[in-house]
């Protein structure tokens, strides 16, 4: 769980929550009217969290690939980097509603 703190005491308090994020471990989330608004973490922990969405989307393009291998668009997807594509429902009409 993170630590929260007001915007407002977060500004004058900027060297201790650092101090408490880089030797604590801690992870700090800033609140304003009580939102959350920013979040202070380690470098590490934001070099983890870089490297996990990277990994989520090689894996998703993957996947898509594999349930829809197709010779002509495969070549086409890694191209433009599309992961996936947009087909209309069985009978080709708008759904209701719209």
């Amino acid at each position: 769980m993170a630590y929260e703190i007001p915007v407002t005491q977060a500004r004058a308090e900027l060297a201790e929550l650092i101090n408490r994020v880089v030797y604590g471990g801690e992870r700090v989330v800033v609140t304003r009217h009580g939102k959350p608004l920013v979040a202070l973490v380690s470098a590490a922990d934001l070099q983890r969290l870089e490297e996990s969405e990277t990994g989520a989307d090689d894996q998703v393009i993957s996947t898509v690939s594999a349930v829809r291998p197709s010779a002509s668009a495969a070549g086409e997807r890694r191209r433009f980097g599309i992961a996936a594509e947009h087909r209309r429902p069985e009978g080709g009409g708008r759904s209701p509603g719209r």
